[in-house]
């Protein structure tokens, strides 16, 4: 059940920031995003890994989306407080972050699953937000961008399902066995 209400939860969050975003407005991405990160953490039972995955997915957004955004690989609506990442947007990294646990649980020990996934996961999300909403721009062409997303989303989703994992699974030589 958890899992279906985290699932759901984000999904409001992600329709909220990028229908913000695409009207100019960043404030419900930002609202949904603290209200459902209140209740992760409120229902979370890993508080302490679920804290340092939302501060490890603010800081590879941060990273990436300034990267993106530095090179002219994007460009977002609401570029509100700084073009390179908005606050919209990392708002979404860091309710992804809080997904970690309850919904990747099953690439914690495949991160070459993961990273194909966020390979292609990312720049469809992407792709919708700019498609449906308007949210994010690409230039033209747009398959450069849609290749940093995939090298960018490639990487970011291994690095958090295996710092879950490490954290989960306590190595065994630290155990004693």
């Amino acid at each position: 059940m958890d899992a279906c209400l985290t699932f759901v939860g984000y999904e409001l969050v992600w329709f909220a920031a990028v229908c913000g975003a695409g009207r100019g407005v960043v404030w419900p991405g930002v609202g949904a995003a603290v209200l459902f990160a209140t209740w992760r953490l409120a229902v979370s039972r890993r508080l302490r890994l679920e804290t340092r995955l939302l501060a490890a997915a603010l800081l590879i957004g941060a990273a990436l989306e300034t990267c993106w955004v530095s090179t002219g690989m994007l460009r977002y609506a609401a570029a509100w407080p700084l073009t390179c990442c908005p606050a919209w947007l990392l708002a979404l990294w860091g309710a992804f972050g809080l997904t970690i646990v309850p919904l990747f649980g099953y690439l914690h020990r495949r991160p070459g699953l993961a990273a194909l996934l966020g390979a292609l996961g990312g720049p469809l999300s992407y792709s919708a937000a700019a498609h449906g909403w308007h949210a994010v721009f690409f230039p033209a062409p747009r398959w450069p961008s849609l290749l940093a997303l995939a090298v960018g989303w490639g990487a970011a989703l291994p690095a958090l399902t295996t710092l879950a994992r490490r954290t989960l699974e306590p190595r065994a030589a630290g155990s004693g066995a």
